[in-house]
């Protein structure tokens, strides 16, 4: 028999189910009783059957977490049953439409979410007819993350005078493929006669205080996050400042520097000064140091980078100066890389250059290191400024090498990472032999590669280095890479090497998919021969009619006849060439100079006789500058030994500067591609 409880309420005849359950289904049945007769009345049992309700199933789009500003659609789907009425809650508070959402029977709309926005979210139905609830949905977090930050800067600082040049750009801290949009206050920016839109960059080219206003960009992109929107940036375009606040040194200030804001008013007195950071007024702290009309930081941070302004006021009148908003930029000191020629690892006996680069400035002095030890110009190592040369590398020369640069302006110092230079050792009795016999190649050709050796080549393998790993080349018979069809993906630096493990000197190639390349020699060039540049078009493969030749960088010769031609190389002549035509530039190709191999005693002894030579013909010259028959007679007498040594010294000389096979492998051209 049921009693009154909190599940059921007994009145008279009425009993109630309060949210009834699957286990109030049963049989129910009631009697009636009374003192007279007749004293008792029993029902019929009736059965309660109890169904669950219908369930709710929330989704959300797009996924979980969501983006700032992002339009979250949530669709409360109900699996049975029709007119349903549908209630949302946030947390425990049921939502209505607003200006945050917006309430469309089973769909809930929040327009451009925020942090704000971050719950717990869960929906309801209901309707007229039963069931007229269906279950709550179980609640659904929706995670807002803020997007990609938008970083606007503007050079020159604001505020700008009228007539300058004023460059705009938005920097989007991470993801990619962004499109952007300009803005000022709320007008979109196209490129025109006073603006001019590229990409991430917006330029007025001759400011007006018309230009004045609040700027802000956005990035827009296919995939999410899709947008993001920078603050806004003032540009303040004054004609004369009557409060000017000066920042030394000048902005944009390194990472470590002392900084001193000044405050100047131009005129009056008894002024006490307040200075911000956007809109924080600053106090003495451990950062900052605030001394009447000066602001100093001590050791700048990236932190500091903000807009800077300082406000006078004083007790008579004008009672009030307020100077425009600074923008402090702090930047990292200028990055110092360090490059070497030929890439490590490199070969026992090769000349190795390291180049030390410093992206920005001028007049640095530079200091080389291997570890911790400072190299001065010595036997082994020649410095010279942002150039280390080492002469003949052995495996004493591994190590990490860096470089540093140091200046009397600011930035005054810039160091390098370290890099490790490996020395391995090679074999001078075997040569890799290129045909064609250049470095640069156009895809689609053939090349052929050849360890070829004075005695026996057999046993020898042709490996490259890629910037991956190290392998066997992949067409190769014998001794022999053939490679039918290349591809940008054959480029690297190949040698040969024995089953013992001797490597030869190596080379590296390129392959260029663009329509010109330079032909030179894979091989050095010995100091005193000819050096021959030929641009090649890929439809002709022959010199292009008119070219353009350029050394390091700068334009050395401009040709009408597809070539360059250097009579007599010297080390000057040694370093990176290209050439550019109309239809196209090539990759450059690191030209190497190789000393004249002569014998050092008979370098002495041709000195010693090139000398006496001289005096005999000193002698041949009377002081009154006439040549007498005595005088010739002497001449010819003494000068004879002399002339039939310096025969043979000169046809050793000849010998000596035909380089052999073994000689030859010793030496490659080391190209960089573009």
């Amino acid at each position: 028999m049921l009693q009154r409880s909190e599940r059921y309420t007994v009145n008279t005849d009425t009993l109630t189910i309060r949210a009834v359950t699957t286990s109030d289904a049963g049989q129910f049945w009631c009697r009636g009783e009374r003192e007279k007769r007749p004293n008792s009345s029993q029902s019929s049992s009736v059965s309660l059957t109890v169904k669950d309700s219908p369930t709710s199933t929330l989704t959300v789009t797009p996924y979980s977490p969501v983006f700032t500003g992002e339009r979250v659609i949530l669709k409360c789907v109900i699996e049975s049953h029709s007119n349903w009425r549908y209630v949302w809650y946030k947390g425990s508070v049921m939502l209505q439409s607003s200006e945050r959402y917006t309430v469309n029977t089973d769909t809930l709309t929040i327009r451009g979410a925020t942090e704000s926005d971050q719950d717990q979210f869960w929906c309801r139905g209901q309707r007229d007819e039963r069931p007229n609830s269906s279950q709550s949905s179980s609640a659904v977090p929706v995670t807002v993350k803020d997007s990609p930050t938008s970083t606007l800067t503007v050079t020159p600082d604001s505020p700008v005078f009228t007539g300058e040049r004023v460059s705009l750009k938005c920097e989007i801290e991470s993801y990619s493929n962004w499109r952007y949009e300009w803005h000022k206050d709320s007008v979109m920016l196209q490129t025109s006669e006073r603006y001019t839109v590229n990409r991430d960059t917006l330029t007025i080219t001759a400011v007006t205080t018309s230009d004045a206003g609040q700027f802000w960009c956005r990035g827009q992109r296919d995939k999410r996050p899709n947008s993001s929107q920078s603050s806004s940036v003032p540009v303040t375009v004054k004609d004369s400042p009557t409060s000017t606040l000066t920042v030394t040194p000048d902005s944009p200030v390194f990472t470590g520097e002392r900084v001193s804001l000044k405050c100047v008013i131009e005129s009056r007195s008894n002024w006490r000064y307040e200075w911000y950071k956007d809109s924080v007024m600053l106090q003495t702290s451990e950062r900052y140091t605030v001394n009447t009309d000066t602001l100093t930081i001590r050791g700048a941070t990236e932190s500091d980078q903000d807009q800077f302004w300082c406000r006078g006021q004083r007790d008579e009148r004008p009672k009030l100066s307020q100077s425009s908003s600074v923008s402090l930029t702090v930047t990292d000191l200028p990055t110092s890389t360090l490059t070497v020629t030929p890439d490590s690892p490199v070969f026992t006996g090769e000349r190795v250059i390291l180049t030390c680069e410093i992206e920005s400035y001028s007049n640095w002095r530079y200091e080389w290191y291997k570890g911790s030890v400072m190299l001065q110009t010595s036997e082994r190592y020649t410095v010279n400024k942002d150039t280390l040369t080492i002469r003949g590398a052995t495996e004493s020369d591994q190590g990490q090498f860096w470089c540093r640069g140091q200046r009397d302006e600011r930035p005054n110092s810039s160091q390098s990472s370290s890099v490790s230079l490996t020395v391995t050792g090679v074999s001078p009795s075997v040569s890799l032999v290129v045909r064609p016999s250049r470095s640069q190649h156009f895809s689609s050709d053939s090349l052929s590669l050849s360890c070829e050796d004075q005695r026996n080549s057999a046993g020898w393998t042709v490996r490259r280095y890629t910037d991956r790993n190290t392998e066997d080349c992949s067409k190769l018979s014998g001794s022999t890479c053939r490679l039918v069809s290349l591809s940008t993906s054959d480029a690297g630096v190949y040698w040969c090497q024995s089953e013992s493990g001797e490597k030869s000197h190596r080379l590296k190639i390129s392959v260029h998919d663009g329509d010109v390349i330079l032909e030179s020699s894979v091989d050095p060039v010995i100091e005193g021969h000819t050096l021959t540049l030929h641009c090649l078009h890929r439809s002709t493969n022959s010199p292009i009619l008119r070219a353009d030749f350029y050394k390091d960088g700068s334009l050395v010769q401009n040709q009408t006849t597809g070539e360059m031609i250097i009579t007599t190389v010297s080390k000057s002549h040694e370093g990176f060439y290209y050439c550019k035509t109309e239809r196209g530039q090539s990759l450059h190709s690191w030209i190497s100079v190789r000393e004249k191999k002569e014998n050092h005693a008979d370098l002495e002894q041709h000195g010693e006789k090139e000398e006496n030579h001289a005096d005999l013909e000193q002698h041949l010259v009377s002081r009154s500058g006439q040549i007498s028959v005595y005088n010739i007679l002497s001449f010819l007498l003494a000068a004879c030994p002399y002339l039939l040594a310096t025969v043979v010294l000169l046809y050793k000389y000849y010998r000596a500067r035909v380089p052999s096979t073994e000689d030859q492998s010793q030496y490659a051209v080391t190209e960089e591609e573009t």
